[in-house]
């Protein structure tokens, strides 16, 4: 008989001859304990810290069915005791990392009661170690959480709600106050929330700084840009609902030249220059009073910039006054860091009536007023002014449209002739562009050419007119074989010798067309060339080297510095035509003229009413209109007029009866004593010498007695297109307007 099993032992199985089942899986852990095994000092035991396993043990696996019975009798042995049961895991590690947290904590039950605290929330409110515990949370007034100022809390608690957050100011008991932001978050496995406290101090007192420098400039103490705009929009609102007919003004400065204090004394000086013309603005604002007797808003809007905001102006006027006396009290020296500095400052001022301007209309406004003062020179002020703005707008579109018109064939060159005054006979033509705009018409080179200099599209425009000229001066000369071809000369600007490689060009389309450089001449303003170094000095001698001629135009109105014509690699000086109309309008020349001795086809001043040009911002496209039919010719154009151009435009004006020509009967004596001087200096250094803007018979008789070797103008023709100067070429190639020399 055998002894019983001891009591530990599994059973034995139900079938004699399998094999003994495993023994069974161990024990399942003791529970994780109560939240009273972590917070002691609470009078109250809560339920559980932090999640506790299930309490009853996990199903055993069924015991794997026998895959080979046993043939030997089953052997007898004395069972080994089951292990014991292992120690339940610690809640050690997880207390030690709750309590070493730096971010303050706290364990809330259902009912609100702080069943545990971190060291980190003790220090924080400055109270004993453990005596947060069995304490409400409400109970802490330092924090602020009550249902009255926090409402949701219970919900919280209870898992109603899932999480709350909110920002107290708390007053510090060491003294002082913090920012935090306090978060609860409901925790299902200990039925209650988690509490945490994050310190927002820092962020916070960034936020008020943010927000005073918005309100307030930190180096000036002026209004800031936020809260300039601010006022500036609540002024146009309050003045705006006064039946409509509210005004307000706006006066924006620009230091000049403020960049060179901070490139040459350093940045702390310029700093401390702002807050002197800041100090010197609010010391001047009472005494800039508007009717109302209201001072202007004072505001810096970043960098050199400050603004005067005057709301209930009286007009304009009010605002120009304004500007002047700012402007002259802000040109006074300024003693900074032992420095005696001498600044000025430009302004563009805007007034406009409330009801019909918004503040950024009325920002932008007085923005570009600013920049047409400072395009004007130092010192200065700008009123907006519509039209002119419109102009600009026009600008813009054109800008737009230079590139793109080059590639679609929108420019066209016309040719106006160049006359040896000693025999009237056509040696050269100046190749002059227009644009055939789609929208606005027929547009002289006065309209587009500053706006592709400052775009950087003359470069292409440049390489366009060279190409077309020289193969029209090419055409010329193969047309007919053995005769003197005419030369044909091209503008050119100092932006496309910065911006291009001019020499490389010129000898790419000479090779091209086959030209000789001697029938190319390039033409420059004095106010551009002289003085220049470097780059476009070396650029015209390679081309002079090359055999083109080089002119420089418009001569006498600029430098005049006649130092510089024997450095420049110049041949060609053509007298601007300011001079030439200078001239007196007596003598026997004007009695020729008188007589009525007109060759065939020359043009009578006044003959003609030149073409129109378009109106700058409506759209309109140009349009002429012949006041008289002229006598025909080569040179004659019955149904088209040159528009005013770059040189053409004071001649045109003329022509047609305009303001242009300034002069009285009497003339400018002194002109022709200059011209006659130009023209005896010129040909001691070797130079020819070209009179524009020659309109009258008595002027080319002059010119030509003073020994001007080219003349220029409408009293031998407007520009013409190219067919036109090939009919005289194949006619007598003498120009119209010519007055047969006397006899010898």
């Amino acid at each position: 008989m055998h002894p019983p099993a001891p009591t530990h032992h599994s059973p034995a199985p139900a079938d004699p001859d399998s094999a003994a089942a495993p023994p069974g899986p161990p024990h399942a852990p003791a529970p994780h304990p109560s939240l009273t095994t972590l917070a002691q000092d609470a009078p109250t035991p809560g339920p559980g810290l932090w999640p506790a396993p299930p309490t009853a043990s996990a199903p055993q696996p069924p015991a794997p069915p026998n895959t080979a019975r046993q043939t030997a009798p089953p052997r007898t042995s004395t069972p080994s005791p089951a292990p014991a049961p292992a120690d339940p895991p610690s809640d050690a590690p997880h207390r030690a990392a709750f309590d070493a947290a730096p971010l303050p904590m706290a364990l809330v039950d259902e009912a609100g009661t702080i069943t545990a605290a971190n060291p980190a929330l003790h220090d924080y409110l400055a109270l004993p170690a453990a005596s947060l515990p069995g304490r409400p949370l409400t109970h802490l007034t330092a924090l602020g959480l009550t249902p009255r100022t926090t409402p949701g809390l219970p919900e919280v608690f209870t898992g109603r709600r899932h999480h709350l957050v909110c920002t107290r100011r708390i007053a510090s008991p060491r003294g002082g106050e913090t920012w935090a932001e306090l978060r609860l978050e409901h925790l299902a496995s200990v039925r209650g929330a988690l509490l945490t406290v994050r310190d927002t101090s820092l962020g916070h007192d960034l936020r008020a700084r943010l927000r005073t420098a918005e309100r307030e400039d930190p180096l000036t103490r002026l209004a800031g840009r936020a809260h300039f705009l601010d006022r500036l929009a609540d002024t146009l609102q309050e003045h705006g609902l006064r039946g409509g007919r509210g005004r307000v003004g706006l006066c924006v400065l620009g230091l000049d030249g403020f960049r060179h204090v901070n490139t040459a004394h350093g940045h702390l000086v310029g700093d401390h220059l702002l807050r002197a013309v800041a100090a010197r603005l609010a010391r001047l604002a009472p005494l800039l009073a508007s009717a109302r007797g209201a001072a202007p808003v004072l505001a810096r809007l970043g960098g050199d910039e400050f603004a005067l905001l005057v709301g209930e102006t009286t007009g304009p006027g009010q605002l120009t006054e304004l500007a002047a006396t700012v402007l002259r009290e802000l040109r006074e020296p300024y003693d900074i860091a032992g420095r005696r500095l001498a600044v000025s400052a430009s302004a563009g001022v805007a007034e406009l009536r409330a009801r019909e301007t918004s503040p950024a209309e009325l920002l932008r406004a007085v923005t570009t007023a600013l920049g047409w003062a400072k395009a004007e020179g130092r010192g200065r002020w700008a009123l907006f002014d519509s039209a002119r703005c419109e102009d600009g707008a026009h600008q813009d579109l054109l800008a737009t449209a230079l590139r793109p018109a080059v590639r679609d064939g929108e420019f066209e060159l016309e040719y106006q002739p160049l006359v040896a005054l000693a025999d009237g006979t056509l040696h050269g033509v100046e190749a002059l562009v227009r644009w055939r705009h789609p929208r606005f018409g027929r547009l002289a080179p006065n309209r587009f050419i500053d706006v592709a200099e400052r775009d950087g599209s003359i470069v292409e425009l440049g390489r366009w007119v060279l190409r077309t000229a020289c193969a029209q001066a090419r055409s010329w000369q193969l047309a007919r074989p053995g005769a003197r071809p005419p030369y044909v000369s091209v503008n050119v600007t100092v932006r496309q010798l910065w911006d291009s490689d001019v020499v490389a060009d010129v000898a790419d389309v000479l090779a091209e067309t086959r030209l000789p450089p001697s029938l190319l001449q390039l033409e420059l303003t004095e106010s551009e060339v002289v003085g220049q170094t470097g780059r476009p000095l070396r650029a015209l001698q390679e081309l002079s080297d090359m055999g083109v001629r080089i002119a420089i135009d418009d001569f006498g109105t600029g430098y005049s510095n006649l130092s510089y014509l024997s450095r420049l690699p110049v041949s060609v000086l053509k007298l601007d035509g300011s001079f030439v109309r200078g001239f007196p309008f007596t003598g026997a020349a004007q009695g020729a003229e008188a007589q009525g001795a007109e060759p065939p086809g020359a043009k009578t001043p006044g003959a003609e009413t030149p073409e129109a040009e378009p109106p700058a911002a409506t759209g309109a496209p140009a349009t002429g209109a012949a006041t008289a039919a002229p006598v025909p010719g080569p040179l004659t154009a019955p149904d088209r007029s040159a528009a005013p151009g770059s040189r053409d435009r004071e001649a045109a004006t003329v022509i047609a009866g305009g303001p242009a020509r300034s002069t009285t009967a009497e003339g400018r004596p002194a002109d022709e004593v200059i011209v006659e001087a130009l023209v005896g200096l010129a040909h001691r250094l070797g130079l020819t010498v070209t009179a524009e803007c020659v309109e009258t018979r008595g002027q080319a008789e002059r010119l030509r007695a003073m020994g001007c070797d080219m003349g220029q103008g409408y009293l031998y023709s407007r520009p013409v297109p190219p067919e036109r100067i090939g009919l005289l070429l194949e006619t007598t190639g003498r120009c119209p307007g010519w007055p047969t020399p006397p006899p010898s």
